[in-house]
């Protein structure tokens, strides 16, 4: 009676039992073959942190500092560009974009 008890389960397998060892020799376990890492708490962080410096950007920043900051970190959903690229487009010397930003970044951070 036992045997056909048991018979029903001898298909399954525990999610903790051993199927192989690593290169250092450690068990290798189903459930480190399928788990998968929770982000979800992190990325809603990142989502929130991102819509407050968004948030303070535009409302923080002047317009040439604003406008060299959505440049050189590429908010405004293109690639960021260097100070080259910034002081060609803004018609101004790489020296004053740096200064800019350095200014810019400095009053994010004291909003922040």
């Amino acid at each position: 009676m036992h045997f056909r008890a048991q018979k029903k389960f001898g298909a399954e397998v525990s999610m903790q039992e051993t199927i192989d060892t690593d290169r250092e020799g450690n068990p290798l376990t189903f459930m480190d073959i399928i788990a998968e890492e929770d982000t979800i708490a992190d990325d809603l962080d990142l989502r929130m942190r991102c819509a407050r410096v968004r948030m303070l950007v535009n409302t923080v920043l002047d317009g040439r500092e604003r406008e060299i900051i959505l440049l050189r970190y590429g908010l405004s959903g293109t690639a960021p560009l260097p100070q080259r690229l910034c002081a060609q487009r803004l018609g101004i010397s790489r020296s004053y974009v740096s200064r800019i930003e350095k200014s810019a970044l400095e009053k994010l951070r004291a909003r922040l």
